[in-house]
């Protein structure tokens, strides 16, 4: 003979049908509300898994059409970014620890992670940069970040095609060296 009565801890935890609450309106209102927060849960994660699919550029020709993924735009802004005099390193602290361990650990060199720091949005044939950098103490804020737009505008314009609608930087960090 099998017991199948409920254990007390998963009694505690689920109210069972003798427990009802006195109202059946309130246990209602209650599932509603916690299916309302699941389905806006579940469709915050589906509308974040379709902008990343959908973030590509598409360069349409006569004889067929390219499709350029968002890493590709990343890297060659990051590589642009990282040629201007000033600047001394890409990402945010979180993002130069990890690079930084990676290479203690001996699985990659820090600077080849070219896109570290920078993050794109392709919608067809224009693209929007976020660049996050850590500038060379005694250097001018503005003429470094002035010259970062300008190269990485240039740069993805120029091997892309795509055109730049914005880069926006946020200067994490200064070097002290």
């Amino acid at each position: 003979m099998t017991d199948t009565s409920t254990p007390p801890d998963v009694a505690a935890q689920v109210q069972l049908p003798a427990q009802r609450p006195e109202s059946d309106g309130d246990a209602g209102d209650k599932i509603g509300d916690v299916v309302e927060r699941a389905t806006a849960v579940s469709g915050r994660v589906a509308s974040a898994v379709v902008e990343r699919l959908r973030n590509e550029g598409s360069l349409t020709s006569e004889r067929g059409s390219t499709t350029i993924g968002d890493e590709v735009v990343e890297k060659i802004a990051g590589i642009a970014a990282r040629g201007v005099p000033g600047v001394h390193d890409l990402g945010g602290d979180v993002a130069r620890v990890f690079a930084g361990l990676k290479e203690r650990v001996g699985l990659g060199d820090a600077d080849a992670d070219t896109d570290r720091g920078v993050s794109v949005r392709l919608d067809g044939e224009q693209a929007k940069v976020e660049i996050t950098l850590v500038i060379e103490y005694g250097q001018v804020v503005r003429t470094v970040t002035d010259a970062v737009r300008a190269e990485v505008i240039s740069a993805v314009e120029k091997m892309l095609s795509l055109q730049v609608t914005e880069v926006n930087i946020r200067v994490d960090d200064v070097h002290v060296g």
